[in-house]
């Protein structure tokens, strides 16, 4: 009887996915890995900072004013998954240096900066984010960028512009220097 191990990225991928359902959000529900030679050194998922109530307790505060999606991300209650990945590694000491984050969704600029100042050199995500900025940044920063494919859908794309790979366009509206 052959059964069909799950290549490294959809591996952690499924990963993510699981972290996720712990997400306090009551919009999306985000899950990250970071994952360094094949070892998962941290993981996150969105919502209140540690002991502070959740939305899932007090309701959705971007809901209540009416703020969109890709909007405004500093008036929320939660931190982004991939925030909490990044925090997790300082706080227990350990290195992001040229690892790789598995994201369910593709990350927004705010975690882009957070991404690219914490060293990681490579991010695989399914879902889509609005932020083309994000990607611009990641882009300028040659951060490797690759949307995941479900099994079955074909491999990974990696994202035009991103790290070895030629770009579709020009980014748009994309400071020259990042500094």
């Amino acid at each position: 009887m052959t059964r069909a191990r799950p290549g490294w990225d959809e591996y952690f991928m499924q990963i993510a996915h699981v972290v996720a359902r712990r997400s306090t959000c009551t919009r999306r529900q985000i899950g990250a890995v970071i994952v360094k030679e094949k070892r998962i050194l941290t993981t996150g998922y969105n919502g209140a900072p540690s002991g502070l109530p959740h939305c899932l307790e007090l309701g959705c505060l971007r809901d209540e004013l009416g703020i969109e999606s890709g909007t405004r991300q500093e008036v929320c209650r939660a931190l982004h998954a991939e925030q909490n990945a990044i925090v997790q590694a300082a706080l227990y000491g350990v290195s992001t240096r040229d690892a790789a984050l598995y994201c369910t969704h593709q990350p927004c600029s705010l975690c882009a900066k957070a991404l690219i100042n914490a060293g990681i050199t490579r991010v695989v995500f399914e879902g889509d984010y609005p932020d083309q900025f994000a990607l611009d940044m990641l882009q300028m920063a040659e951060v490797e960028m690759v949307r995941f494919a479900r099994e079955g859908k074909g491999p990974g794309e990696p994202v035009p512009g991103s790290a070895g790979v030629p770009p579709s366009r020009e980014p748009r509206d994309a400071p020259k220097e990042i500094g």
